[in-house]
C-alpha cells in the first residue's frame, strides 16, 4: 500500500465488463442484506438468547445497541479511510471482519462475550457499507444502468430487516439461536471469495492525502457517544443527569470536529462536500425519512404482537407485505421513472405515499383486521421502494471520483443516527402516551394503541418535513463525469 497520493484515478483504467458489473452488484448487495440481517435477525431471538445466557434485562439490550454504536460511528471514518487506501481492500476487510465476528457471537458462552462480538460485527458492517455506494457509482457510470444498480442495492436495504425478522423466527424455533449468526459463514465466506475477483482495483489516494487522525478521532467518539446515549436515553423515563451530561460532551466533540475540519491541513469530511446541495438536502431527508420508516416498523411490530396477540415469526410475516412491495417498485419501476420523470419528482411522490400510510396508520383501531385495515395500508410501504434509489442517486450525484466513499459513509451515517433517533424519540412519546393513558383507567389495549398512533402521526410530520426538504434538491443527479476526465484537484467544489 503506497502512502503517496496517486495520480491516476480508478476510472482511468479499462472500465470492467457487464458481468463483472453484474457480479460485482451481486456480491455488494448480498454484503447490504448481510448486514441488514444483522441488524434485525436478533429481535426476534432475544428471550432465547436472555434465557441461554442470563442476561440481566438492562443488559440485553447491548446484544443489539453494542451492533448499532459500532455501526453507525465508524461508518464515516471507514467511508474515508476506503477512499484512502482503496475501496476494494475496505470492503474486503469489513466482510471478513464480519464474518469472523459472527463465528464468534455463534459461539459465544457469556454476556460479555457476545457484546463483544456484536460490537466487532457493527465495526465489520461499517468498514464494508461505508464502500459500498462509492463503489457502484463508480462502476455503474451509465445513467440508466446507475439507477438500477442504486435500486437493487436499496431494495436490499429496505427489505433485509423484514426478512431478517421472519429468517430470525424460522431459525431460533427451528434450531437454536446460535443459528441467527453462524449463518453469516457461508455467506460471508462465499461474498469475499466471488468480491476478490469480480470488485474492481483501485488504489486509493494514499495515507498521505488525507489522513486526519484528529479529526476521525472526533468524530468518531462524537458519534459513539451521541448514538449511545439517543439509546440510553430512548430507554428511561426522564433522561438522568448522567445521560444529558454525555449528550452534552458528544454534541461538544462533533463541534470540535467541524472546527477541525474547517482548519485541517487533510480534513477527513472536506468542506466542499457539505457544500454541494445534493449531498447536503439528500442526507437532511434521508435521516427525516428512516427516523419516520424505521419506528414504523419496530412499532407496527409491537402492535401485532402486544396489542393482536401475534408470536414472531407470525409478526414477521405479516410485515413481509411491505418488504415485497418495496422490491417490486424499487427493482422493477424506479429506474424507469427516474429516467422519465426526473429522481426529484419519483422521491417526492414516494414521499407522499409514505406520509398517507402513517397518516391511515394514526387511525389504527384497538382491534385492527389485518386483511383490511392492515394489509393495504403495508402496501404503500411500496413509496419506499420509489423514494430511496432517487434519493441515493440524488445524493450521491454530488460526490466527486475521490470522495465516493467518504459521501457513501456519510449517508450510511445519517441512516443509522435517523434511525437511532427515530426509534427513541418516537418510541418515548408512545411509551408517554401509553403510560398516561393508564394512568387515568384506560384498558391496556387501548392505551398501547393510542400510544402507538401518536407515534404514527409524528412521523407522518418528519416526513412532511422531508417532503419540504425533497422540494429543493436538484431536478435530476448530475451526469456521471467521463472516464477519461481528469483528476479534480483536492479543493475543486462537487455537485
Amino acid at each position: 500500500m503506497s502512502a503517496r497520493p496517486q495520480t491516476s484515478t480508478p476510472s482511468a483504467a479499462a472500465p470492467p465488463g457487464a458481468r463483472s458489473r453484474r457480479l460485482a452488484l451481486g456480491v455488494i448487495a448480498a454484503g447490504t442484506l448481510m448486514i441488514i440481517l444483522d441488524g434485525s435477525i436478533v429481535t426476534v431471538a432475544m428471550p432465547a438468547i436472555q434465557d441461554d445466557l442470563r442476561f440481566s434485562p438492562a443488559g440485553l439490550s447491548w446484544v443489539v445497541n453494542a451492533y448499532l454504536v459500532a455501526y453507525g460511528s465508524l461508518l464515516l471514518l471507514a467511508g474515508r479511510l476506503g477512499d484512502l487506501i482503496g475501496r476494494k481492500r475496505m470492503f474486503l476487510a469489513g466482510t471478513a471482519v464480519f464474518t469472523a465476528a459472527s463465528v464468534l457471537a455463534g459461539a459465544a458462552t457469556t454476556p460479555a462475550l457476545l457484546v463483544a462480538a456484536r460490537f466487532l460485527q457493527g465495526a465489520g458492517s461499517a468498514m464494508a457499507s461505508a464502500v459500498g455506494l462509492g463503489i457502484l457509482v463508480t462502476m455503474f457510470t451509465e445513467p440508466r444502468e446507475r439507477s438500477r444498480a442504486l435500486a437493487v442495492f436499496a431494495f436490499t436495504g429496505a427489505a433485509g430487516a423484514s426478512i431478517g425478522q421472519v429468517l430470525g423466527g424460522v431459525l431460533t424455533e427451528a434450531l437454536n439461536w446460535h443459528w441467527i449468526f453462524l449463518i453469516n459463514l457461508p455467506i460471508g465466506a462465499v461474498s469475499l471469495a466471488v468480491a476478490v475477483r469480480a470488485l474492481p482495483a483501485d488504489r486509493g489516494l494514499g495515507l498521505r492525502a488525507g489522513a486526519d487522525v484528529a479529526g476521525a478521532l472526533l468524530v468518531t467518539a462524537g458519534l459513539m457517544l451521541g448514538i449511545s446515549t439517543v439509546i440510553t436515553a430512548g430507554e428511561q423515563e426522564h433522561p438522568s443527569a448522567a445521560t444529558i451530561a454525555r449528550g452534552v460532551l458528544a454534541v461538544a466533540l462533533l463541534a470540535g470536529f467541524a472546527v477541525r475540519q474547517a482548519t485541517a491541513r487533510h480534513p477527513l469530511m472536506p468542506p466542499r462536500v457539505l457544500r454541494s446541495r445534493a449531498v447536503t438536502g439528500a442526507n437532511v431527508v434521508q435521516a427525516l425519512m428512516v427516523a419516520a420508516l424505521f419506528a414504523f416498523q419496530v412499532l407496527l411490530a409491537l402492535y401485532l404482537q402486544k396489542v393482536l396477540g401475534y408470536g414472531a415469526a407470525g409478526t414477521g410475516l405479516a410485515m413481509l407485505p411491505a418488504a415485497a412491495g418495496i422490491g417490486v417498485v424499487s427493482l422493477g419501476l424506479s429506474a424507469r421513472l427516474n429516467a422519465r420523470f426526473g429522481e426529484r419528482a419519483v422521491l417526492v411522490t414516494g414521499l407522499i405515499l409514505l406520509i398517507a400510510m402513517l397518516l391511515l396508520l394514526a387511525r389504527l383501531p384497538v382491534g385492527a383486521r389485518y386483511p383490511t385495515d392492515l394489509l393495504p395500508v403495508m402496501l404503500l410501504a411500496a413509496g419506499f421502494g420509489l423514494a430511496l434509489p432517487a434519493l441515493t442517486t440524488l445524493g450521491m450525484s454530488g460526490a466527486g471520483e475521490h470522495d465516493a466513499g467518504l459521501v457513501s459513509g456519510l449517508f450510511n451515517t445519517t441512516q443509522q443516527i435517523g434511525m437511532a433517533l427515530g426509534v427513541a424519540v418516537l418510541s418515548t412519546l408512545a411509551a408517554a402516551r401509553t403510560g398516561g393513558l393508564l394512568d387515568a383507567g384506560a384498558a391496556p389495549d387501548a392505551a398501547l394503541t393510542a400510544g402507538y398512533r401518536l407515534a404514527f402521526l409524528v412521523g407522518a410530520g418528519l416526513l412532511t418535513a422531508a417532503l419540504l426538504v425533497a422540494g429543493t434538491l436538484p431536478h435530476r443527479a448530475a451526469a456521471p463525469a467521463p472516464a477519461s476526465a481528469a483528476v479534480p484537484r483536492p479543493d475543486a467544489p462537487v455537485g
